[in-house]
């Protein structure tokens, strides 16, 4: 069957209809990872947009559903060059036609990618339609690609009930699993999806309290944490500061999520009392976001956004250059950072954008990036131990 992709500047692709058979509006955003694509549709910080891949093969090693980063995959639609019919792993479950269908996501294969990548990178991140109307009337459907947004997205990504996550007991010397103990994260995402805590395997570890409030959590930020030894309580995002503070938790964890920042002004207000408490911070993506804009900084829209699992970042504390995972198309504007308050801890050796806070005479820092991965490079998954240390000296 055929497909088309549609986009607000009036660019049409036509290709072959993959996944669920449904018509979708959503901004179309790329991402230059070579694999991880399951990961990429299980990011909750795609939600209200279409992805596509920019890699030309995808789908050969299929879906194994214990790599999941939350309980569904949340991406309007899936764009690819090549979408392999069939799966060569040990692991996989099913094909990601197959997930797509069952998961109702619609897609478009046999499209340029690369011509459709760079329009995105020329013109900016734009929104589009994907539809099997061979017939559809551009002067009607433009006017509705301008007019589409995102909106608040968070709320819909992220958990509606607290729940909690023991961390691992016994720890090896350099701080990861030990002998056969591993998370469970097939048993965490069906903890989540059927609300039962109770279903989520506990790890029975003794360890740091942390609160990990959940603005679009990917699994293994609370993954990365238990394997610390961290016992991890999840909150949904418009929990009040106050009853987080209640719980008495070693440190704070603001994880990433989708949509414009500026959008969660009730959620805005409450970091902000997070951040006048003494309890130390970690912040990922969305959060660090979010903590720039509770304490007076601001933020501004990519042109075309940082995802993918090669994006250079320097620590400007040693100058060492890491390789990291990142999926987000809003920035900190450093040019209206208080350094009184907070100073660029990481920089985006590409375009030069932050990647980073410390904030000042504060147990906090945050950072643009995903330390956490999946899919991507390990490089910065130092920083979990560091937010470990500073909750100890705390």
């Amino acid at each position: 069957m055929k497909a088309f992709l549609i986009l607000e500047d009036g660019t049409v692709f036509e290709g072959i209809h993959i996944g669920a058979e449904k018509e979708i509006i959503s901004e179309i955003v790329f991402n230059t990872s070579m694999a991880g694509y399951l990961e990429v549709l299980t990011d909750p910080s795609y939600a209200g947009q279409a992805v596509c891949m920019t890699y030309p093969l995808i789908g050969n090693y299929g879906v194994c559903l214990d790599d999941l980063e939350s309980t569904k995959p949340w991406p309007d639609g899936f764009i690819v060059r090549e979408l392999s019919r069939l799966a060569s792993n040990f692991r996989f479950d099913m094909t990601i036609q197959q997930f797509l269908e069952e998961q109702g996501i619609p897609g478009i294969a046999g499209i340029d990618t690369r011509a459709l990548t760079k329009i995105l990178r020329e013109k900016g991140t734009m929104n589009g339609m994907i539809t099997t109307n061979e017939n559809f009337d551009s002067n009607k459907i433009l006017p509705l690609l301008h007019a589409y947004k995102t909106g608040n997205v968070v709320e819909k990504v992220s958990c509606e009930h607290t729940y909690e996550i023991k961390g691992v007991k016994d720890l090896s010397e350099n701080g990861a699993l030990s002998g056969s103990q591993s998370f469970d994260s097939a048993a965490y995402a069906k903890g989540i999806k059927e609300k039962k805590p109770s279903l989520v395997k506990t790890l029975n570890g003794k360890g740091k309290k942390v609160a990990l409030l959940d603005l679009g959590a990917k699994a293994n930020i609370a993954d990365s944490l238990a394997q610390r030894g961290c016992d991890v309580t999840v909150y949904p995002a418009l929990t009040l500061a106050e009853e987080i503070l209640r719980d008495k938790p070693d440190g704070i964890m603001l994880s990433n999520g989708p949509g414009d920042p500026k959008d969660c002004e009730s959620i805005i207000k409450e970091i902000k009392k997070l951040y006048d408490s003494q309890v130390p911070i970690f912040a990922i993506c969305l959060g660090h976001q979010l903590m720039a804009l509770a304490t007076g900084a601001d933020t501004y829209k990519l042109k075309y956004g940082h995802r993918g699992g090669n994006h250079p970042v320097k620590d400007l504390s040693t100058g060492r250059v890491y390789i990291s995972s990142q999926n987000h198309g809003y920035v900190v504007d450093t040019e209206k950072l208080d350094p009184k308050v907070a100073t660029p801890a990481f920089v985006n050796v590409n375009d030069g954008t932050n990647e980073g806070l410390a904030y000042t005479g504060k147990n906090i820092f945050t950072v643009q990036f995903h330390p956490e991965a999946c899919p991507g490079p390990q490089d910065s998954s130092y920083l979990f131990d560091r937010f470990i240390s500073m909750m100890e000296v705390n």
